[in-house]
């Protein structure tokens, strides 16, 4: 029999690692929210944070959007390929483009797009602001009367955001444009019936939650390897402060993903 005063310790030890866990959500929250309303104010976009913006803005987006978009390409036209080859095997090709639609558009470019940016900006992000964290250029702007979030966080954050956005959108416009030249060619005639399609797919509910899901996955990747270093202290290693802001951008990708499909499909 497993003795008590060892059961109240396992139990004491899972009630403290369960509220360390719910306080780092918090205070992730808490400064996602400090830097969200950073950028809703217009002071924000002063002179002086104004360059710093753009350059960052560019930094993340236009390197990454014509690797992206052939890469989204690529991929879409094999995908298309293989549904439609498969529905017409099956004598369902009247539902080939809504699942090329509902697959592509709606859930996979998005959760590509971001987990895209994710890897090739916002994750480096965090930990170049580790690092000048932990080299003391933080405390310097403070003391040379900078906010540090005003200066180097927020124009990051807005980056990431703007380029899982952009990335997002020029995406699934170029996804739709090469459905319907697979499924009808050079033509006009099947014009009218791929537009009333689409249009029965994004009905008022399900645009919504697509343009709710797009929104929330840009600030999931954006904020979270930015804020979780910023929180943390600085005696822990760096590595295991990186390691914890990918899981917990993970973990969110992944419910908003989930709530994504019970919206549209429950």
């Amino acid at each position: 029999m497993v003795p008590t005063s060892f059961r109240q310790g396992a139990l004491a030890e899972l009630g403290g690692s369960a509220l360390r866990w719910l306080a780092g959500w918090w205070r992730i929250v808490h400064l996602g929210a400090l830097i969200v309303a950073l950028a809703l104010s217009p002071s924000s976009y002063g002179r002086t944070n104004r360059s710093a913006l753009l350059r960052q803005i560019y930094v993340s987006a236009a390197p990454n959007l014509l690797w992206f978009t052939v890469l989204s390409a690529l991929l879409s036209l094999v995908l298309i390929r293989i549904v439609l080859v498969t529905a017409l095997s099956y004598g369902l090709s009247q539902y080939a483009l809504e699942m090329v639609v509902r697959v592509l558009v709606l859930e996979l470019i998005p959760l590509t797009a971001a987990l895209f940016v994710a890897l090739r900006c916002t994750i480096p992000y965090g930990a170049e602001i580790a690092g000048m964290r932990s080299r003391g250029e933080f405390d310097s702007l403070k003391i040379q009367g900078t906010d540090p979030l005003h200066h180097e966080v927020l124009p990051r954050a807005l980056a990431g955001v703007f380029a899982v956005l952009m990335l997002a959108s020029v995406s699934c416009v170029l996804t739709l444009v090469l459905a319907y030249l697979s499924a009808y060619g050079f033509t006009r005639w099947g014009f009218e019936g791929y537009t009333h399609t689409v249009g029965q797919i994004f009905s008022p509910a399900v645009a919504v939650i697509f343009m709710l899901k797009v929104a929330l996955m840009s600030l999931a990747v954006s904020l979270i390897p930015v804020v979780s270093v910023l929180y943390d202290p600085r005696t822990r290693s760096r590595s295991s402060v990186e390691m914890r802001g990918l899981i917990r951008m993970f973990m969110a990708i992944l419910l908003i993903e989930a709530a994504s499909l019970i919206g549209n499909y429950y």
